[in-house]
Formats: C-alpha cells, sequence, structure tokens
C-alpha cells in the first residue's frame, strides 16, 4: 500500500495548490487501474509516466449525458466510475481524478480553465487543465481530459516550449500577462487547441462548469455521443456513429457505424465496457 501524506483542510482551503481531496482516492486501484508500477516520488519522470498511463488507460466519453445520468465529480464517485466501472469520462471528470492521485504522491497541483479553440471560434473557457509546481525543475501543463488532440504526456510552461509525445507536436505559446495557448501539429500545419491563463481555479468552481455542460439544452455533450482516444500513432474519434483515426501526418480515415455497432466499437478501440441495457440504451441514442 502507498502511504502518502496529504494537506490538512485548513491548508487546502487557504492554498489552491491543494483541496484535490487525495485522502479519499484508493490510490492503489487507480494505479492499477492505469496499470502503473512504476517509481512514486514527486518529480517529474514519476509525473510523465502516470500522465501517459492514464492516457492510455482511460479515454475521453460522455456517454452518461447520453444515458441521461448526472455527473458527480466527488473523488468517491470518479474512483467508482473511472477506476472501479473502467469507464471514461470527461475533462472534469479525468483531470480532477488525476490532481487527487497527483496530490496522494506529494505533487503541488493548480486547476486552471481553457477556451477550446478548435475549429475556431470564440468559446466559454470551460475546458479544465492542470499546472504542476516541480521546484527547481520548473512548472509543468497536465491535461489528461482533453480527448482526441490533448497531449500525451505533460508539457514545460514555457514560452515556445516544443514537445514530440509520440509521432505527434505540442507546443505553447505565451500571450502575454497570464494568457498561454497550446497548438498541435497536423502533418505541417500547426493548429490551435485550446487557450488557458495561469489564473488558479478551486475543485468547488468545476462543480459550476460541469453543471452547465452536462445539463444546458445548448451543451454540444447533451447533443450527440462524443468519445475519444490518443496513441502515439493514431487519434480514435467516434461522434455518433461516425468514426475517425487521424494520423500525425494530417491525413484520415472515417467509418460509419450501424448503432448496433457502437457498444463493441466502445469496447474495442477505446476500452469502455458497458452493460447490455447500457449498450441498447446508447445505441438508440447514438442513432
Amino acid at each position: 500500500m502507498h502511504d502518502t501524506t496529504v494537506a490538512s483542510a485548513h491548508e487546502r482551503a487557504q492554498d489552491p495548490a491543494n483541496g484535490w481531496r487525495g485522502e479519499a482516492l484508493d490510490l492503489d486501484a487507480y494505479l492499477a487501474r492505469i496499470g502503473y508500477d512504476g517509481p512514486l516520488r514527486p518529480d517529474a519522470a514519476t509525473l510523465a509516466a502516470v500522465h501517459r498511463a492514464h492516457t492510455g488507460a482511460i479515454a475521453f466519453e460522455n456517454a452518461d449525458l447520453m444515458l441521461d445520468r448526472p455527473i458527480s465529480l466527488e473523488v468517491e464517485d470518479l474512483q467508482a466510475k473511472l477506476v472501479d466501472r473502467r469507464r471514461g469520462g470527461y475533462c472534469y471528470e479525468q483531470n480532477l481524478l488525476l490532481a487527487a492521485a497527483l496530490e496522494r504522491l506529494g505533487f503541488r497541483v493548480r486547476g486552471h480553465a481553457a477556451r477550446v479553440r478548435v475549429g475556431g471560434g470564440v468559446r466559454p473557457a470551460t475546458h479544465m487543465l492542470l499546472t504542476v509546481d516541480l521546484g527547481d525543475e520548473g512548472r509543468m501543463v497536465a491535461d489528461v481530459g482533453f480527448g482526441g488532440g490533448g497531449p500525451l504526456e505533460p508539457i514545460p510552461l514555457r514560452d515556445g516550449a516544443e514537445v514530440r509525445q509520440g509521432r505527434w507536436l505540442f507546443r505553447l505559446r505565451h500571450e502575454g500577462g497570464v494568457a498561454w495557448g497550446l497548438d498541435t501539429a497536423a502533418g505541417a500545419q500547426w493548429n490551435d487547441v485550446h487557450g488557458f491563463t495561469d489564473t488558479p481555479f478551486l475543485r468547488s468552481d468545476y462543480t459550476i462548469f460541469s453543471h452547465y455542460l452536462s445539463t444546458h439544452p445548448r451543451s454540444p455533450f447533451r447533443r450527440r455521443l462524443v468519445v475519444q482516444r490518443s496513441e502515439d500513432t493514431v487519434r480514435h474519434t467516434l461522434t455518433g456513429t461516425r468514426l475517425t483515426a487521424q494520423y500525425p501526418d494530417g491525413t484520415t480515415t472515417t467509418r460509419d457505424l450501424d448503432p448496433r455497432d457502437v457498444s463493441a466499437v466502445l469496447r474495442d478501440v477505446f476500452g469502455i465496457e458497458l452493460d447490455d441495457g447500457e449498450a441498447s440504451a446508447l445505441a438508440a441514442a447514438a442513432g
């Protein structure tokens, strides 16, 4: 068993780098879920390894919203869904689970809000990401909850930082003041992912954001099934019944599914297991 020390309730309330309720997480179950059994020191190597293991094991998905189920951001409920039931989740679920795990491991974690820029336009700052303070090693951007275009590992919070993860390229740009932008490359073309600020947010802030995204009739996550997963050489996306594979050279392939085949694709491509009742209801919703 892993025994780590977490901050007191008073310290968590006073410091936005704490307060992720890591004490409520079964750390061993989480590490088993993501398939990580390496070192647990609060350093850059452990952060990168845990981040990559998480993105590889837990897919981005909004299936519960298509099944008219409420989304809870309590650590116990995140563990029950993403760890015990081996499901995925959207950005708040994913990054709050990671924040709780990192807090248990001794990292100082801050939460932030971002505006998604994929596809252009100006959107509300409803995406969640994290920064992790590594002391002399600097700060890192961690984000396991963006989905298909998100990073596989943390990225140094440094203007012009450019990293290759698998065959994907990412770049951070300081846009002035507390504003930053994240890009990814498809072939020779750099594309916006999101823009965020260095302003810290607390756990309770994301409860409000999540309530809007999970209940408002105009929320994009209420309209259709979205499931995403990234690997070193391909990004898979299921939107409704359309399955897309994107490759680092910018090429894509698409396949339209019969709604009855959605549950098998969720299992085989995204690692998401549904029971028979969930599969039938989701096929009806996806179709």
